[in-house]
């Protein structure tokens, strides 16, 4: 299938998509950022040190340009001057040196925040592709970099050839100075033409940063068939999670129908619902509901009942009642404590006339069932639903 059109991709990135990115390695970044971060340092350091700077160049200076006819053929003391003179150099520029590394550091996490990614860092030998370099190199995308880098260097060697004009007969004055106050001089003067020029990076940087996040995020957008993959592989395929439910309810119903022959009494509709309680005195407050069901699901708990001599009793309201307003081991309702307590003793009686003989106990009609816990037309009409 060929590979979609920008113009498929109309959504924007999700999370999980930019989440994905930034773990390979790819986020946002802006190089005139960058450059205008660590000549902005440059700067700094430069005007802040300006005058201890001049004072250890020249005396560097000093000491490379003073020598005796002896220490000019011995080459020991050449060697050891060169050094100590390379030593008070790195000196003089290493804190200017180590701002910028802080900034080379800092800048490209202003944007895209800090990242360690080995992905980046991995071979990927598709680039290697000679027909997909020519590609890019001809993409809107080159043609845009090619375009920003004519305009960036047209507006700073503009600005950087008026700055300089504007002081060059300053610059040329300072060749008849002495050293100690020509070179404080010049950094100075190199300092304010580097912030002139670090103003003109700010500009540029302020365009670029907008147009490099527009970029990032277009680049990651998503067609609507990527939102619909992504969404079922986060939530799961529907058929799985059906099967996985159904295999659930299974389980469930299992679990039910194991505790139907050890339930007391099962009421039934009698045929469409079908409630099993169980009472243990002593270790119930109250009769619980071991398993409900309806239409085949009661069919079976009363084959249960029957092929395990659990008492079956038709109690239609009461059984509809306790379908209703009951979840399976949840206690009966305090307002059908009457009608199960009248249920019960029927149970008993009944176990002991089998076990005795005698009269037969008389089957409890009539069970009252309290008007808000009826089984009501609302009722059967969400269930049907």
């Amino acid at each position: 299938m060929a590979e979609e059109s920008d113009l498929e991709k109309t959504e924007p990135a999700s999370e999980r998509r930019l989440e994905k990115a930034r773990e390979e390695g790819n986020v946002a970044r802006s190089r005139e950022l960058t450059t205008f971060v660590m000549l902005g340092t440059a700067c700094a350091g430069l005007w802040l040190a300006s005058e201890s700077l001049g004072t250890s160049m020249n005396g560097a200076l000093r000491m490379g340009l003073q020598f005796d006819r002896a220490s000019a053929f011995d080459p020991h003391y050449m060697l050891a001057r060169t050094g100590l003179m390379s030593m008070q150099a790195l000196g003089a520029i290493g804190p200017m040196f180590a701002m910028m590394i802080v900034a080379a550091v800092v800048a490209p996490m202003m944007l895209g925040g800090w990242l360690f990614s080995t992905k980046s860092v991995a071979p990927n030998f598709g680039k290697l592709n000679p027909l997909a370099g020519i590609g890019r190199m001809f993409s809107s995308q080159s043609l845009a970099e090619l375009l920003k880098a004519l305009a960036k260097s047209t507006l700073i060697g503009g600005v950087a050839w008026w700055v300089v004009s504007r002081d060059i007969g300053t610059l040329m004055a300072l060749m008849a100075q002495p050293a100690e106050y020509a070179l404080p001089h010049a950094l100075v003067l190199v300092a304010k033409h580097c912030v002139l020029i670090a103003a003109t990076l700010f500009l540029v940087a302020l365009i670029d940063v907008p147009f490099q996040l527009w970029s990032y995020y277009r680049k990651l957008r998503m067609s609507r068939e990527d939102v619909r993959q992504e969404h079922k592989e986060s939530e799961g395929d529907p058929h799985i999670k059906a099967a996985i439910r159904r295999q659930q309810q299974q389980m469930a119903r299992r679990r039910m129908m194991s505790e139907v022959p050890k339930a007391d009494i099962v009421l039934t509709n009698p045929t469409h619902f079908a409630v099993a309680l169980k009472y243990q005195e002593g270790g119930m407050r109250a009769p619980r509901v071991v398993a409900k069901g309806t239409e085949l699901v009661a069919a079976r708990i009363r084959e249960l009942a029957k092929e395990h001599k659990v008492a079956i009793l038709e109690a239609p309201p009461l059984a509809r009642s306790l379908y209703r307003h009951t979840k399976l081991g949840d206690e009966i309702p305090a307002g059908l404590y009457t009608a199960v307590a009248e249920v019960l003793a029927w149970v008993y009686q009944l176990r002991r006339w089998k076990a005795e003989g005698g009269e037969a106990p008389r089957t409890p009609t009539d069970l009252p069932v309290p008007a808000d816990l009826q089984y009501s037309a609302a009722d059967a009409a969400e269930q049907a639903a």
